[in-house]
């Protein structure tokens, strides 16, 4: 009978670019109108203020993710191509590399040793990138693909303050965009968790601690530099 198991473990990628730019469009946008709003500004220059901060987060959330996701491509690429020269120059001395990997997991030699010449024999430098470099199909970088999830969650996420400061009235707007947006946050915070299997509740309290701080210091700005007209 087949035994089938429900890991989680390929939804890494996508799932960590996702919540990232998602939290980061909610604590940032929140907390730039919370700030904004307790210095008491009008409803127009709060939602000036958002949807700049959505604009350019969004940017800056693509940009930062496919530079340094494509900085990690690169170096993998790099070492896949050593590692294809290394085994075309020297095939058996590979191997005797790869067997000690698997001793020093638990092998004996000879097992190690027919392991590591039946993987070479179907895939070698697969074998090579998983096992000796820890490249694996799942973790691979793909630059567009966080560079995409990081600004269209962001954008998500960043849409939703904006939203509660159309509908709320503007003397509590400081209020309603932050306790609204914390709601967001422990919503947020729990549903990764439970995509990614691990403790809800956890997560909410973890994701909501920060999202409380930021807004709480910008609010202290806000209201320190208050510059507004009476």
């Amino acid at each position: 009978m087949r035994h089938d198991e429900n890991h989680r473990t390929h939804r890494i990628g996508w799932l960590r670019a996702a919540v990232l730019g998602a939290n980061d469009g909610i604590i940032s946008t929140a907390s730039l109108v919370v700030g904004v709003a307790a210095a008491n500004a009008s409803r127009e220059a709060v939602l000036v203020a958002g949807v700049a901060g959505l604009v350019a987060g969004a940017m800056s959330m693509a940009t930062g993710e496919y530079v340094s996701v494509s900085s990690q491509a690169d170096t993998e690429q790099a070492d896949m191509a050593r590692e294809k020269a290394e085994l075309a120059a020297d095939p058996a001395a590979e191997h005797r590399e790869l067997a000690a990997i698997y001793v020093e997991r638990g092998l004996t030699q000879s097992l190690a040793d027919e392991v590591a010449r039946q993987l070479m024999a179907r895939d070698a430098l697969g074998t090579h990138a998983r096992d000796e470099l820890g490249i694996t199909e799942t973790a691979a970088a793909n630059p567009v693909q966080a560079a995409l999830a990081s600004a269209g969650t962001f954008t998500v996420g960043a849409a939703l303050p904006l939203l509660v400061i159309l509908v709320s009235p503007v003397q509590q707007l400081t209020w309603t965009v932050s306790i609204t947006s914390l709601v967001f946050l422990a919503a947020l915070g729990g549903l990764a968790a439970y995509v990614g299997g691990s403790s809800v509740l956890k997560a909410a309290a973890r994701v909501t601690f920060w999202g409380v701080l930021a807004m709480g210091l910008t609010a202290v700005v806000g209201h320190f530099f208050n510059v507004t007209p009476a």
